[in-house]
């Protein structure tokens, strides 16, 4: 399965980037992992930065990843940064992140936290990962609609995030079917999502011819609606082919 990638990280209105994004190719597997850090002080990048490195570098000696495999390395992931913050004795230095690992031609990813990962196939949106925070909560129980989500005024309090062992409950999907030709992912942080709707994210795959086109229309869009102090936005996105 050949695979063809756009990676895009801006720092918005704030002082530091807090998100970190990574890729990794080779003849049998493609990794990708994307993170937003949590935290003041530097805190948060310094975690996201952390765990993007410690993901890809255990998910790079694998000759194979599945579920189990993904489930592993997150769980060593989140406990080695959990032991970083000890080390540093900061109370910051939380991440959250999304991880997609395509072997052959199938797909396994994992998250925690908000950052997302669409699956578009058969040109519609087949799969996308759920918010672990309060608003995403409120969605579940009927207060809000899924639109509401982006403008939420609880969207940004996070019910788990990586380097925080009480609050570590990721989640693990895989493609149900095999990958085919016109398949595509788009994994980001919340500082995107937010600005761009589901449709619009759609209509835009549609109509791209690469990936790097899909993020292009994507991010006209995300720019004429953020404000000056907007948070650090970041995206990846796949064609298979």
């Amino acid at each position: 399965m050949k695979l063809r990638v756009f990676t895009y990280t801006n720092i918005g209105g704030q002082i530091v980037n807090e998100d970190c994004l990574d890729y990794y190719e080779d003849d049998d597997k493609s990794i990708f992992v994307l993170a937003d850090g949590l935290g003041s002080h530097g805190d948060g990048e310094l975690a996201s930065g952390f765990l993007v490195r410690s993901i890809l570098e255990d998910l790079k000696k694998l000759p194979e990843i599945g579920v189990a495999e993904l489930k592993d390395v997150f769980y060593h992931a989140n406990k080695e940064l959990h032991l970083k913050r000890r080390e540093l004795e900061t109370q910051g230095m939380l991440t959250t992140a999304v991880a997609l690992a395509v072997c052959q031609d199938r797909a396994v990813w994992g998250h925690l936290g908000d950052s997302r990962l669409y699956y578009l196939t058969d040109n519609e949106i087949a799969m996308i990962t759920s918010d672990h925070s309060v608003t995403y909560k409120k969605y579940l129980a009927g207060e809000i609609n899924y639109r509401d989500i982006n403008t939420d005024e609880d969207r940004s309090s996070l019910l788990g995030a990586f380097g925080n062992i009480e609050r570590y409950q990721p989640e693990f999907l895989e493609t149900p079917q095999i990958l085919k030709e016109g398949d595509a992912f788009l994994l980001c942080s919340d500082g995107f999502w937010e600005f761009v709707y589901n449709e619009e994210i759609l209509i835009d795959y549609l109509k791209a011819s690469s990936p790097k086109e899909w993020a292009d229309y994507m991010l006209l869009r995300h720019i004429k609606r953020t404000k000056p102090s907007n948070d650090n936005y970041s995206l990846i996105t796949v064609f298979t082919e």
